[in-house]
């Protein structure tokens, strides 16, 4: 059989952290105030190493048409974080997301949007927002938020795989959605002031002219009033902006002696591409919108135009293999989806809708390849619940039910839909485990048996073994079986015809056998 894994190893690293036995109190690096550590350093060093590669995927994955972008990103990156208050082995990375954002993990690991990058003017304003995701890594405001019991709780909200943005992080399931949560928080106040004030520190440190981070802020501000867009559902959501925050910045660059590179030229060309690039961006992402909505010939029209301005974007082919899994055009998707990996095959959408596409056309081999694959790069109740179709399709109950029982944990369609195929398995083997019984005696003595169906699935054939002691005190057993069925969530009365008892007569019953039925 086949190993059944989540992705790279994610769930043995918290093992650790959901224990949290030995708590103590420590020196923040960055502010030089005392407060609850109950996650050292190190775990959240490890934290950072495990979640890195699934929150990217989660966000869009990284952005490879431009390996050049990149390094420049991460070069700026690195010129901040060396004057952090705490050595991290800090990591910056570019997502391919038009969503205005960045984030930081526990440990130093931080990202920045595409979609943010063509928002900022110069390496300063750059430098400006990587030294703000510096101080929330350095300073552990995401390890105080896991401290406080805020993002263990595993509860999700569903995504749909057709989104219209790049945020796949309700898709994500076991350890990953830790990440998942991490990246929805909302700092507090206090720590976004502390991440604007010492972020400035850390930028002047680097020779960048500090006033660019109060012109960054009144830009945000400026959105934020307006309503712009995506930002709300980015930055916005996770750093919200306000006039205090421009307010202090002003005060904190007041007490920096002036000076410093404001780098626009450097950065302009270093973005030059992207910004050359961004009407295709603009093309998919109003194609996204479109399937979204329906509208399928804007779609098709909007997915061409973008893989015509840029055929080397991978995610532009996945709008099409979309659009065509939308007209159940399956063995077309296969191809759409094909290409798209072979320009991009670290990015796990790819490789899941590929092998939902093979597995709708019964070619099972094909798409378990992919299902596989994806789940190496992210987790996903959708891929577990297809492979264990695949499986149960073949009559190998065992893995189906390890594949379903994966996929039940989330709170997604396919987490829902993978509960009712592990009901329909296992029910008939053990009908008592999902089944709800009551029992009483009524007016003329007689047993009434009371039972419940909380399941999604229908059953019937139900056959109730009955267990009682009979007015001689003799064990007597019979069996009665209940002709009609039980919809989903719904219950009924069945007489027995035994009695009449008295109350201090004993009795037990139980489902001896049941059946699924069709609705």
């Amino acid at each position: 059989m086949r190993k059944i894994a989540t992705n790279r190893g994610y769930l043995a690293v918290f093992s650790g952290i959901l224990s949290l036995v030995l708590g103590g109190c420590a020196v923040n690096p960055v502010t030089g105030e005392r407060q609850l550590a109950l996650i050292s350093t190190a775990e959240q060093i490890a934290i950072g190493e495990q979640q890195y590669f699934p929150s990217r995927q989660m966000q869009g994955g990284d952005y490879v048409v431009d390996p050049a972008l990149t390094a420049y990103v991460a070069g700026v990156g690195q010129r901040v974080a060396q004057y952090s208050d705490l050595p991290l082995p800090y990591e910056f990375a570019v997502l391919n997301s038009s969503v205005p954002n960045a984030w930081a993990l526990p440990g130093g690991k931080i990202a920045i949007n595409r979609g943010l990058l063509l928002e900022l003017g110069s390496e300063a304003e750059l430098a400006a927002v990587l030294g703000h995701e510096v101080v929330h890594a350095a300073a552990g405001h995401g390890a105080q938020a896991l401290q406080r019991g805020m993002l263990l709780q595993g509860v999700l909200l569903a995504t749909a795989v057709a989104a219209r943005n790049s945020d796949y992080s309700g898709l994500a399931i076991g350890a990953a959605s830790v990440g998942a949560q991490l990246l929805n928080q909302r700092y507090s106040r206090g720590a976004e002031l502390e991440a604007d004030g010492y972020g400035i520190t850390y930028m002047a440190a680097a020779n960048y002219d500090p006033t660019a981070a109060i012109t960054l802020q009144e830009t945000f501000v400026r959105l934020s009033d307006g309503g712009s867009g995506g930002w709300l559902s980015g930055l916005f959501a996770s750093h919200p902006p306000s006039q205090e925050r421009v307010d202090r910045n002003r005060e904190t660059v007041a007490a920096i002696p002036p000076g410093g590179e404001i780098g626009r030229d450097r950065y302009l060309a270093a973005t030059a591409d992207l910004r050359r690039n961004q009407p295709a961006y603009e093309a998919h992402d109003e194609g996204r919108a479109a399937l979204f909505d329906d509208r399928i010939a804007d779609a098709i029209t909007l997915a061409d135009r973008a893989v015509e301005m840029l055929p080397q974007e991978a995610m532009f082919h996945a709008l099409k293999g979309d659009i065509a899994l939308q007209q159940r055009r399956f063995a077309n998707a296969t191809d759409h989806f094909g290409d798209a990996i072979s320009l991009d095959d670290q990015f796990f959408y790819y490789q899941l809708q590929k092998g939902l596409a093979h597995s709708a056309l019964d070619q099972f081999s094909q798409a378990e390849t992919n299902l596989y694959a994806s789940l190496e790069l992210l987790p996903t109740a959708d891929a577990h619940y297809t492979l264990g179709a695949i499986a149960e399709s073949r009559g190998d109950y065992a893995t189906a039910m390890e594949h379903y029982g994966v996929a039940a944990g989330s709170g997604t369609p396919a987490g829902q839909a993978a509960q009712d195929a592990m009901v329909r398995l296992d029910l008939p083997q053990n009908p008592n485990r999902y089944l709800q019984l009551a029992t009483y005696i009524d007016g003329q003595g007689q047993l009434v048996v009371q039972v419940g169906n909380p399941t999604g699935v229908a059953v019937g054939n139900l056959v109730l073994a009955i267990q009682f002691v009979d007015s001689r005190g003799a064990i007597a057993q019979t069996n009665r079986v209940v002709n009609r069925s039980l919809a989903p969530g719904t219950g009924m009365q069945f007489a027995t015809g035994l009695g009449p008892f008295q109350n201090s007569q004993s009795y037990q019953v139980e489902v001896q056998s049941a059946r699924v039925v069709a609705n």
